[in-house]
């Protein structure tokens, strides 16, 4: 491979600004994980959240997929949910998913939220960074991450992964006081601990909202667009440290998100970049091949990553799935979806 189209640091950042770049940086959500035989071996003597707490083992699980593929960028091996025990919040994590045993309801529980130091509390993640920073060496971005406040929220109030969220939307609409007192708190609590991560070196940092599609327009920028804003205040090195947000299945929120003070919107692949360009603000954008075109062939995921290649157009484009990485995925599909972003762009004209 030529030097010039290895792995850069430099190139995602730029891209992420929307400045000129040889060709786009790529990554992919989830590129740590259960389709890499060398993660479930790790994962046969550790436990997940045991995983994400080991410095050791979290760095050589991010660096798997690096060392494999050369992506653009390395994120940090962890979870969102990492952040609420410290505020007193137990998690756990069973065969149906993860599991909160003392759900936030009322305003009083709320109130016994408390704030943490994410260097002391959390200082396993800060670890990570540092390290990975040094195996990494300047050869790709090294990313962090958080849960938006509203995704948070869900998982707080449902006790829980919920399909409905009866129990959010029923607080939504009877107890609005008590959700906007829970999002202010994560928001104070995630927005420390992420800055934390850029403190400990993250060149980027992804915003999880994983189910803001859940809300429609109003809802979200009354109640998560605001607690997300609040989190980002929060955030040092801005305009040198690129933001993005990701929310999956929320291409009516488009707009919304192009008013938020982040650098990058991730888009899932119901949405083609081209008509989320027209969406955006000019804002650069990330994604978006459907990470089952990744169960196809190493033919087909070339044709996929070219045509969203093409429609999000030569700048300002992070090569991305819409979602994570699906754990039956080949790795040689992974491989393939890296060489085509590596291509000539396949807009002569671009």
């Amino acid at each position: 491979m030529p030097a010039e189209l290895g792995p850069s640091r430099q190139r995602f950042i730029d891209a992420a600004f929307g400045r000129p770049t040889d060709r786009p940086p790529v990554w992919l959500m989830r590129q740590a994980g259960r389709y890499l035989p060398e993660y479930r071996a790790i994962r046969e003597r550790i436990g997940f959240l045991d995983l994400c707490a080991d410095v050791p083992s979290a760095v050589e699980v991010s660096m798997q997929p690096f060392r494999r593929f050369g992506m653009d960028g390395v994120i940090l091996f962890s979870d969102i949910l990492i952040p609420l025990p410290p505020m007193g919040l137990p998690v756990r994590l069973d065969e149906g998913g993860p599991k909160l045993p003392e759900p936030v309801r009322t305003l009083e529980q709320v109130s016994r939220l408390t704030p943490f130091d994410p260097t002391v509390a959390t200082g396993f993640v800060p670890g990570i960074l540092k390290t990975l920073k040094a195996e990494v060496d300047g050869r790709a971005a090294v990313l962090g991450f958080c849960g938006a406040p509203w995704t948070l929220a869900t998982y707080a109030v449902e006790g829980g992964s919920s399909k409905s969220f009866v129990e959010t939307k029923t607080l939504l609409h009877r107890e609005p006081r008590t959700l906007v007192a829970l999002l202010d708190r994560l928001a104070d609590a995630v927005g420390d601990y992420l800055a934390a991560q850029i403190e400990a070196g993250a060149d980027a940092v992804q915003v999880f909202d994983s189910w803001a599609g859940e809300l429609s327009r109003a809802d979200y920028e009354r109640f998560a667009a605001p607690a997300t804003e609040r989190l980002l205040a929060r955030l040092p090195r801005r305009g040198q440290v690129p933001v993005i947000l990701y929310a999956s299945g929320s291409p009516h929120l488009l707009p919304s998100f192009a008013r938020l003070p982040v650098d990058v919107i991730s888009v899932d692949w119901k949405l083609p970049l081209d008509e989320a360009r027209h969406l955006s603000a000019g804002k650069a954008l990330q994604g978006n091949v459907d990470p089952g075109a990744l169960l196809g062939t190493p033919e087909s995921v070339r044709a996929a990553v070219l045509d969203a290649r093409k429609k999000a157009g030569p700048h300002g484009h992070v090569v991305n799935l819409g979602h994570g990485i699906l754990p039956p995925t080949p790795p040689e599909n992974v491989a393939a979806f890296v060489a085509a972003a590596r291509e000539p762009h396949p807009d002569p004209a671009a």
